[in-house]
């Protein structure tokens, strides 16, 4: 199931190349993510969400976590054309996405860290 979130053979080539530098890239990502989300909670401009999703549309893929990224797509998409409807809820299941994706690089942590 953790793979429908995040995708552990781009975590594994992300490691192979990163080495050592691995877990602050990881942390960057988580620490990053936080912002970006709590940006798109607090947003009330259009281009703001567009800006935000579109940022955090690309970090998530480039980390493998393609739920979050589809997520983030649909809301990049649906603010850009100043659809309103169902951008709350794109919000929050962006929120909820991102806790989860947030304790499975947690765990990716101390799994690097054994």
């Amino acid at each position: 199931m953790a793979e429908i979130h995040l995708d552990h053979t781009v975590l594994n080539a992300l490691q192979e190349v990163m080495e050592d530098e691995y877990p602050i890239l990881l942390d960057t990502f988580v620490c990053d993510s936080e912002e970006r989300v709590r940006l798109l909670q607090q947003s009330e401009d259009a281009l703001q969400l567009v800006a935000t999703a579109h940022s955090l549309k690309g970090s998530s893929s480039n980390m493998g976590a393609i739920r979050l990224a589809e997520l983030c797509h649909e809301l990049e998409l649906r603010a850009g054309q100043s659809a309103t409807d169902g951008i709350a809820r794109l919000v929050g299941e962006i929120d909820g996405e991102f806790a989860i994706v947030r304790r499975l690089c947690q765990q990716e942590l101390q799994r690097f860290h054994c």
